[in-house]
């Protein structure tokens, strides 16, 4: 019969396995209670402050192994070109280490900076944060990592998504939540409405493919680091785009000036075509309503309220955002 482990297990565990490899002393650790199933800890040693991040063996078997490699191989060598992001120990070459009794895990530098909340970012902090990510794409998509068949989303054609909206609708009215319905309407028009046709002209691409408030952290002037790259795939950078200024700039409703600061940041470090932020966010929309919008959204924890908040609001915007965002 397997032992359940409690979390103090599991650190004592990776500190005993942390000091064997790297040869530092603990003095004091702090949980830090954030991301879903993985655990993770601040270390303070005698050579300074260190993440220790356990990967969760349920969570680790929704990936597949060789591509978490990659993708923190991206990491060190983004790290290793100037990137803002959290720079990783490696052991003999291995990126994943394992401890004294089998869980997998990973050292970092712990990294300054604070978290901000959605929609409270100043204009410093995101213009920073778009030429970082710019210089991230810039660099994913240099020719080293090659290209790919087909990106990791493929958008469903019209049909199928009116066709999933009415099932939402048909299942959130049968359930008794009328107060729902308007919402679903909005994503079902917002779909009648849009120009699926512009999708087929967006560029794939290496892209972090989770870039929202919670994976960065800031001071008061800019980016401090781009956090968590596990998600790191190929398919498109627009994505990372949308994801931060829609977390970023959007509060009760989105600051077209905080959306302009970070593409004048992203287009110092690559070239955007007109309307790049505007299909950018189209795109987002048509990938992320139907993970966010569906018969049981009045229960959502924080984090996929506020998700849920933001396909609203690009549904009901959807017709306009040209002229909201005029070149952007």
């Amino acid at each position: 019969m397997e032992t359940i482990l409690t979390e103090e297990m599991i650190l004592d565990d990776l500190i005993k396995t942390f000091h064997r490899l790297f040869g530092l002393n603990v003095i004091e650790t702090t949980s830090i209670k954030r991301g879903w199933l993985n655990l993770k800890w601040k270390v303070t040693t005698d050579a300074g402050e260190f993440l220790l991040k356990q990967y969760n063996k349920e969570r680790y078997k929704l990936y597949k192994s060789e591509e978490i490699l990659l993708a923190l191989s991206q990491q060190i060598r983004l790290y290793d070109q100037g990137l803002t992001c959290p720079k990783v120990l490696t052991q003999n070459e291995s990126i994943l280490l394992e401890s004294d009794i089998g869980e997998r895990f990973l050292v970092m530098e712990y990294c300054q900076g604070k978290l901000i909340s959605p929609g409270k970012i100043n204009v410093h902090q995101i213009y920073d944060l778009g030429r970082a990510t710019g210089k991230m794409h810039r660099l994913l998509n240099d020719g080293t990592l090659g290209i790919r068949n087909s990106p990791q989303f493929i958008p469903p054609s019209r049909e199928e998504r009116l066709a999933h909206w009415n099932s939402v609708w048909e299942k959130t009215k049968g359930i008794g939540k009328p107060q729902l319905l308007a919402d679903i309407e909005t994503q079902f028009k917002a779909t009648e409405e849009m120009n699926i046709e512009l999708l087929e002209l967006l560029q794939t691409g290496w892209a972090h493919r989770d870039l929202w408030v919670d994976n960065l952290l800031f001071n008061d002037n800019g980016l401090t680091a781009i956090l968590d790259f596990d998600r790191l795939k190929y398919d498109y950078p627009q994505l990372d785009v949308a994801r931060a200024v829609m977390s970023c700039a959007l509060d009760h409703n989105l600051d077209v000036s905080l959306a302009s600061a970070f593409m004048e940041g992203y287009s110092e470090e690559r070239d955007v075509v007109e309307g790049y932020l505007t299909h950018s966010l189209q795109l987002l929309w048509y990938m992320e309503s139907t993970w966010w919008i569906n018969a049981n959204m009045d229960q959502h924890s924080v984090p996929p309220a506020r998700f849920a908040k933001e396909m609203i609001w690009l549904g009901e915007n959807q017709k306009n955002m040209s002229t909201l965002l005029g070149n952007l």
